[in-house]
């Protein structure tokens, strides 16, 4: 029975190499440009979350302007069709003072909102100024045809 002698080596540590100017220079570029990224982000996502809750801010209706909420479910395709024409019917009246708001029934206060007007989604509502129904849309309608109406409600309240 013969022994096998096996040969240890001790491993020396070695010194991690040190960066040069220009990997620093590398680094500190890429930073500040994931920098840039990550604030230009949250800039973004701060105003579109501005956005979705001024347009879902349901305490604005009877605020002196003539008001047009949708009864919308996020989840009815048939609801985002009906959202999407009714944005591009009031791209005219952008200037005219007219507010867009969104009663999301998935949420309390949508919910709420669409129960005291006995209305299901896929629904408008037009009201006056003073926060007064004159007209109810049901079902999906074109955007030209949304924009008559949307004039013919404007030019009865105002």
């Amino acid at each position: 029975m013969s022994k096998s002698k096996s040969r240890h080596r001790k491993s020396t540590p070695t010194a991690a190499p040190t960066p040069s100017r220009r990997d620093v220079l590398k680094l500190g570029r890429s930073g500040a440009i994931g920098l840039a990224a990550l604030a230009g982000a949250g800039y973004w996502g701060f105003g579109s979350f501005r956005a979705y809750a001024a347009e879902h801010d349901l305490t604005r209706v009877g605020e002196g302007a003539m008001t047009i909420v949708q009864i919308h479910d996020p989840q009815c395709p048939t609801c985002t069709a009906l959202q999407k024409q009714t944005r591009a019917a009031l791209r005219d009246f952008d200037e005219c003072g007219v507010t867009y708001l969104v009663a999301d029934i998935k949420t309390p206060e949508g919910a709420a909102f669409a129960r005291k007007y006995r209305v299901p989604h896929v629904t408008l509502l037009m009201f006056d100024g003073q926060g007064d129904l004159h007209r109810t849309v049901r079902g999906l309608q074109t955007s030209t045809h949304l924009a008559e109406v949307f004039a013919a409600h404007k030019a009865a309240v105002t």
